[in-house]
């Protein structure tokens, strides 16, 4: 018996009902000689194209083997899949540290909303955009897909927002509002959602944190919908807001203070910056390294210890503000920074040193097409440190309000239309 009308089967469904075994054995040997060819890192990439790669990687031992390879150990040494984890963390962040800083680069830009559009976030390779027209959209890095559209209630500003596998959390004007993946939108009853004017929203499943005009930080439980606590951060207006896996929260302010309190206490914890004449208006925290980094209004980029409460380093960037900071997950070597200038910037997140930066090049260009419009491609430039930026179009580096990174990407937004993605290709062979 066929499929329903109107419906296609998946690939899977064929295969496993008319591809004979000895084909598919075939398949496996076949794939088992390509991937011994290649190095551990792109196995490693290999075995999560699909199921079948993965099992057949694993069956292999195929990473098992590289790494003892790369180890120059005998295939008797001894082997856990801790350590092979640990080198395989290790891989990936020197890749990218190599791929940002000597990669070649290119810059696809598309046309994302009617509207500027001055916020993004990048998990698992989607892309959430918005704060500008009454829409977000979801997309997809692959072929710049737009995969799913929320609309924001009438007569109400998006001022933040972020995601997870099941649902987009917002700061919808003075209140919270949910959407869930299927569609459905909810928002916090308004005796409980509402509060004085909120600058920036941090979500952290199960709770959404508001940082407020009067000082303070909300706390909002995502299941019960009731703001949980109110914790005083600041006597002035928190201007943005960053999130521990160890139930931390950290803050900035207008006046440049830094302070850090509980999730679960209404008490600060620390103060890591005292009161400056430079504003925050950037922070990000790394789990991996318990390190904080900040960007502030004056152009300066900086960074403090969580466990010492002690600051470690601080760069003069850029000229202007410093609006974004973001690293890549779990990547302890290198911090990508944007703002007012449009220059992005890839700094050392141990020293703080700036390792290079990059503009687009006004002069090249090709385009293809996307579910959106054009896809326009430019090749990116490198710069120098200290090289004179007006003399670069500012058509070429409209100011960069927010930026996602991932693993030889960078997503930015420019309070435009455009979204631009930059993709580095690393031309160092580390295998």
């Amino acid at each position: 018996m066929g499929p329903p009308p109107g419906s296609k089967r998946s690939p899977s469904m064929k295969r496993s009902s008319t591809t004979p075994t000895s084909i598919r054995s075939l398949e496996h040997d076949t794939l088992c000689i390509i991937f011994s060819y290649l190095g551990l890192f792109d196995v490693v990439r290999s075995s999560a194209v699909c199921k079948f790669w993965n099992g057949i990687i694993k069956r292999s031992k195929l990473l098992q083997l590289l790494y003892l390879k790369q180890q120059r150990r005998s295939s008797r040494s001894s082997f856990s899949e801790e350590s092979l984890n640990v080198y395989l963390e290790e891989l990936a962040i020197e890749h990218q540290r190599q791929s940002l800083v000597r990669g070649s680069l290119h810059i696809d830009q598309w046309k994302g909303h009617s509207l500027g559009v001055d916020q993004c976030r990048m998990k698992r390779g989607l892309v959430l955009t918005g704060v500008g027209d009454k829409v977000m959209r979801l997309w997809s890095l692959e072929r710049y897909r737009c995969i799913e559209e929320y609309s924001i209630p009438d007569g109400v500003p998006l001022v933040d927002f972020d995601f997870d596998e099941s649902k987009i959390v917002g700061l919808v004007g003075t209140q919270i509002c949910i959407w869930r993946r299927n569609g459905q939108r909810s928002i916090f009853p308004p005796r409980e959602g509402q509060f004085i004017k909120g600058s920036c929203m941090r979500y952290f499943d199960p709770e959404a944190v508001v940082g407020c005009e009067d000082g303070t930080a909300r706390v909002f439980d995502m299941y019960s919908k009731k703001c949980s606590r109110i914790v005083r951060m600041h006597t002035e207006p928190v201007t943005c807001l960053s999130l521990s896996e160890d139930q931390l929260i950290i803050s900035g302010s207008s006046l440049g203070r830094i302070t850090v309190s509980g999730l679960s206490s209404d008490q600060r914890v620390a103060t890591l910056r005292p009161t400056d004449s430079t504003g925050i208006k950037s922070l990000c925290f790394n789990p991996a390294s318990h390190h904080v980094f900040a960007g502030t209004t004056a152009g300066y980029a900086s960074c403090w210890d969580l466990r010492t409460m002690r600051q470690l380093w601080k760069t003069r960037v850029s000229p202007n503000v410093v609006y974004s900071s973001q690293h890549m997950r779990c990547d302890t070597s290198t911090l990508v920074v944007g703002g007012i200038d449009g220059v992005l910037r890839v700094l050392d997140q141990n020293t703080g040193e700036i390792l290079t930066s990059y503009v687009m090049d006004h002069g090249t260009s090709s385009s293809s097409g996307c579910t959106h419009g054009v896809i326009e491609r430019k090749i990116g430039k490198r710069i120098p440190h200290d090289y004179n930026i007006d003399r670069i179009p500012k058509t070429a580096r409209p100011p960069i309000t927010c930026l996602a990174v991932g693993m030889q990407k960078v997503i930015t937004t420019h309070n435009s239309k455009n979204i631009r993605m930059w993709k580095f290709n690393n031309l160092r062979d580390l295998n």
